[in-house]
């Protein structure tokens, strides 16, 4: 939306393994781990363990920014921080296909070190860095192809500017870029269908079905381990509901992959504060509403015909029916201390504060949480998943190795009386970094008099610098940053040495 919307192993057979198995297989017992799979209604994790989509939406990417909004007031790291804090353990993040153009984000906020690292960098490495950062901290990703292009939604998947062909491209291009990292999950192959598209009706041309067994297929060739999340159509034998939400044609017409488990059908479902519907003026308003979500796309997990997904759902709350709603959907849900993962999935629409209809778990200021709105999901909130480490795809370190890191001190800027330095962190090692602390003795008079994105400490000319509870896991090769402020200038550039804490 942004319109204006295990089976388990038995226990000898575990004896018998567990010797051989190492930190693979220590990362892999936390529920969530690898790539995940379907059966029935269920979602299932690498060892067959049912999990439960819980999250959140961070649109911006397919928006004219070209980037997650919110950029322009937050360090990025330090909002999937308080994703995770609040118990939400997915991001969606919506794209348009104008991020293969070489799109660059026009709207980031780089003072006082926030976002460094995603300074230089085009649209795709920023999503790279979200991606890597989301799977250090214990959440799944799901890419959604949300429109085209940035100009607007589509009521099909592509259009004249936009063909099948660069669509079904695109996706393909981004299962093969995040192939081996599991934090990304899956797909959306595309935002909210609606009319004149199809469910069933045979034309190649409209029949929304045929067109994801088509780009779900062409995914699956380049890493057959995502999942295909396919969201409804508008209308089906005359029946509408809303863009995306209308799934009735599904049980008759499953979308079928050359790659079984893979599907996972995706509904939307919104209050009036995005648009009147029949129903809310029901005299049984809500206690009809179960039947009205059954009927649209509920039956598919009743009847554990497949996993269903609610990818949007969100309002303002600002009228009493949409609270009755609210609340009414969140039950049908079914809350996670009762059913544990056997449930309906979801992201709700949305983290941003700047969705007119629906505004956000965020205010305006882009860091006070609405506590209202996010209480309301507070019982069908789930468990986190395994940090990756290193944003890669389920393999640890490699059973252990070095741990070592190297520094760069570089001053940015003199003016004799202060100056600003900035320093990065490099793993040398031959394992993931959890924490690491940088040291240097200045030769003259200098102290600190700010850091950012790490802790210090001084004595006499030497200071210690250990990083921040957002940057200290630094997989191989890879690397984080800080910087800070001191006085007076002139100090020039001190030996620094790093060491893996």
């Amino acid at each position: 939306m942004f319109r204006s919307l295990r089976r388990a192993l038995c226990a000898v057979t575990a004896a018998l393994l567990l010797p051989l198995a190492g930190a693979q297989t220590a990362r892999a017992a936390d529920p969530g781990a690898g790539y995940w799979h379907t059966s029935g209604r269920q979602i299932l994790d690498s060892a067959d363990r049912p999990v439960r989509i819980a999250g959140i939406n961070w649109f911006g990417f397919e928006t004219g920014n070209h980037v997650v909004h919110g950029l322009w007031s937050r360090d990025y790291k330090s909002m999937i921080d308080q994703m995770k804090s609040l118990g939400y353990n997915t991001i969606r993040l919506p794209y348009s296909d104008d991020l293969f153009k070489g799109t660059v984000p026009d709207s980031i906020d780089f003072s006082g070190g926030k976002n460094a690292d995603l300074q230089g960098l085009d649209s795709l490495q920023v999503m790279d860095r979200i991606v890597t950062y989301a799977g250090r901290d214990g959440l799944k990703v799901i890419l959604d192809r949300h429109r085209p292009d940035s100009g607007g939604q589509s009521a099909l998947w592509y259009t004249p500017a936009v063909p099948e062909s660069t669509w079904i491209a695109d996706l393909k291009a981004l299962a093969a870029r995040y192939a081996g990292q599991d934090t990304v999950i899956g797909i959306d192959l595309h935002n909210e269908p609606h009319d004149p598209a199809c469910w069933g009706c045979g034309d190649t041309a409209v029949d929304w079905r045929l067109a994801a067994q088509r780009a779900g297929n062409a995914v699956l060739s380049v890493n057959s381990r995502l999942l295909v999340f396919v969201e409804g159509v508008q209308t089906y034998n005359g029946v509408s509901g809303w863009w995306g939400g209308n799934l009735m044609g599904a049980g008759q017409y499953p979308v079928q992959l050359d790659v079984a488990n893979r599907v996972v059908y995706s509904a939307h479902d919104y209050a009036t504060s995005v648009a009147q519907q029949s129903w809310f003026s029901d005299p049984s308003f809500p206690a009809n509403m179960p039947g009205v979500w059954d009927k649209y796309w509920g039956y598919l997990f009743k009847q554990n015909i497949a996993p269903v997904w609610v990818g949007e759902f969100g309002t303002t709350l600002q009228s009493s029916v949409d609270q009755k709603w609210l609340a009414a959907l969140v039950s049908y849900l079914r809350p996670t201390a009762t059913y544990g993962a056997d449930s309906i999935s979801w992201t709700f629409w949305s983290w941003n504060p700047n969705s007119g209809d629906t505004g956000g778990i965020l205010k305006d200021d882009w860091t006070t949480v609405d506590t209202v709105k996010d209480g309301y999901l507070a019982s069908v909130k789930a468990p986190g998943f395994p940090s990756t480490g290193d944003g890669g795809g389920g393999g640890g370190d490699g059973g252990g190795g070095t741990a070592a890191c190297a520094a760069a001190y570089t001053v940015s800027s003199d003016w004799g009386s202060g100056f600003n330095a900035d320093v990065k962190v490099t793993n040398t090692g031959a394992t993931a970094l959890t924490s690491w602390k940088v040291t240097w003795t200045w030769s003259g008079g200098q102290r600190v008099t700010s850091m950012w994105n790490a802790t210090y400490t001084q004595s006499g000319a030497t200071v210690s610098a250990v990083n921040a509870a957002h940057n200290g896991a630094v997989p191989v090769g890879g690397s984080a940053g800080f910087g800070f402020g001191g006085a007076p200038g002139g100090g020039g550039t001190p030996a620094v040495t790093c060491t893996a804490t």
